[in-house]
């Protein structure tokens, strides 16, 4: 049978290269007897089976060996943004009931009155003070269990609960996920991208270890060329990653990104934002053929994936409902829409997999409908089942009563040589109730009347923006997406009502 969990890819292949960061590495023998350690830091400190461990460190080696440190004890991992404040580190302890925070060594304020290990040299010291033999009562496999929260676009992030799976379970489903996007083999190796609070990055990465596969963890701040020296120098063979990622190494000069043999890639997921089809088409150009994959889903649940053969063929579509799953398309009442009509979009949970949102009961029955559930995302489905997203309803704009779908005015202004990134959202207006703004971020110069124009030559007028703000950097999450409330908040501050 297939060695699963890293204790058994430590007893099979001791030597084998589990993690690669910074020019280091770390063989599974190395990283299994630093979880030990790390478990044993942890009883040390007095958590145990049950307990909720905050982990606030940026991409670093130390993320995966208290993860998987925690995991052989039975305490579920919460992970929480390093560039959080304190009041949202703050939330994210009360919430999640975590009785210990590790921390970058330079974190002050944002956990002051927390109890914490900080990265570093305190952690280290701890760690090599401590046994690397397994702890009593040590699990083994051991898969980590994340307890993550969601984004969202209003208030506090909620935290998705569901059934923890016997190990059996998780390492069978984490097979046939490998198997079915096609990197399933112990040869495989994953470039981990995003930043490892994120889930995806998360969960794709301590799948590809539980499989005996090298993990290659880049900084948490992108570097697009870096990405591409460390594909062709590792060979990495599988990724996921989001537009923003895209974005930035179709910005290399062809120059740059053409010295770089990508051949070895075959597999590059995308997902947690929508992509520009433009961005797309360019970045299929950039890797081998056959390799750009997208999934749309959430933190709750995924609901499509398509093929780049199939995105060919139908450009801006997310895909049709995977792996059996019902997707459906309803209004507000609750009617299944026909082709071509925008509604909510509801997915139906993976077999055994439905969620909830803890200490959130009111939410997690408003989020579901007749067994399927929805995050709030617009969208229509072709004659063909395909899926395409407008976008959350949460944005819509609605101006002189008409709907304006924010992703269709983005699409058009990343069309514009000259746009980098933009964010579309509704306004105040005294006379049409809202108005289109856009806030953009430039790789070259070029006017907000030239925008306007370019957006009215390319949509009806009614969805163009009014105004067009010009700023040097768009605020965003980690996980590349914009940060639009933070956008949105300047100008609905003065109102009583946001529609």
């Amino acid at each position: 049978m297939r060695p699963f969990g890293v204790s058994a890819q430590a007893r099979a292949t001791p030597t084998k290269t589990a993690l690669v960061f910074d020019g280091d590495r770390l063989t599974f023998a190395e990283f299994d007897a630093l979880a030990n350690q790390a478990a044993h830091t942890l009883l040390d400190r007095g958590l145990s089976s049950g307990d909720r461990l905050a982990i606030a460190l940026r991409n670093r080696p130390e993320f995966y060996v208290m993860s998987h440190g925690a995991a052989r004890l039975g305490i579920d991992v919460v992970p929480v943004s390093w560039r959080y404040k304190a009041d949202e580190v703050r939330y994210m302890m009360e919430d999640s009931h975590a009785r210990l925070i590790v921390c970058e060594q330079d974190a002050k304020d944002s956990v002051a009155g927390l109890r914490t290990v900080r990265a570093g040299e305190e952690l280290d010291r701890a760690l090599r003070a401590a046994p690397s033999t397994p702890p009593p009562g040590s699990r083994d496999p051991a898969p980590v269990w994340m307890r993550v929260y969601t984004s969202g676009t209003t208030g506090y992030p909620k935290a998705v609960d569901r059934a923890k799976p016997d190990v059996e379970t998780s390492s069978a489903s984490a097979l046939a996920m490998a198997q079915f996007w096609g990197f399933a083999g112990e040869d495989d190796v994953h470039i981990a991208c995003g930043p490892l609070y994120h889930s995806a990055p998360f969960s794709f990465s301590h799948q590809a270890l539980y499989l005996g596969q090298t993990v290659v963890l880049t900084p948490d701040h992108f570097d697009a060329e870096q990405c591409l020296r460390l594909i062709q120098d590792e060979r990495a063979t599988w990724s996921h990653m989001v537009p923003i990622h895209f974005i930035r190494i179709l910005a290399l000069d062809e120059a740059v990104r053409s010295q770089y043999d990508l051949s070895s890639l075959r597999r590059v997921l995308h997902s947690a934002a929508p992509c520009p089809p433009d961005v797309k088409r360019r970045i299929m150009e950039v890797f081998p053929p056959g390799v750009v994959y997208e999934i749309y889903g959430a933190t709750e649940g995924m609901g499509t994936f398509i093929s780049p053969e199939e995105w060919a063929r139908k450009p801006g579509s997310v895909g049709r409902a995977a792996m059996g799953l019902t997707l459906k398309i309803l209004d507000d009442n609750g009617t299944e829409l026909p082709p071509g009509e925008v509604g909510l979009i509801y997915m139906s949970p993976m077999p055994g997999n439905a969620f909830s949102y803890e200490n959130a009961p009111e939410k997690t029955a408003a989020a579901y409908r007749d067994g399927l559930f929805t995050v709030n995302d617009m969208g229509y489905l072709d004659d063909d089942g395909y899926l395409y997203l407008t976008d959350r309803k949460a944005d819509m704009i609605i101006t002189g009563g008409s709907n304006v779908y924010p992703a269709e005015v983005e699409n058009v202004l990343y069309r514009h040589p000259a746009v980098k990134d933009a964010a579309v959202f509704g306004v105040p207006d005294p006379e049409w109730g809202e108005s289109v703004k856009a806030v953009v971020e430039l790789i070259s110069g070029v006017s907000e009347a030239a925008l306007i124009e370019y957006c009215r030559d390319n949509l009806a007028h009614y969805k163009c923006p009014r105004s067009i703000d010009i700023v040097d950097e768009l605020p965003r999450e980690l996980n590349g997406k914009i940060r639009k409330r933070n956008l949105r908040d300047r100008y609905w501050a003065s109102e009583q009502s946001r529609i």
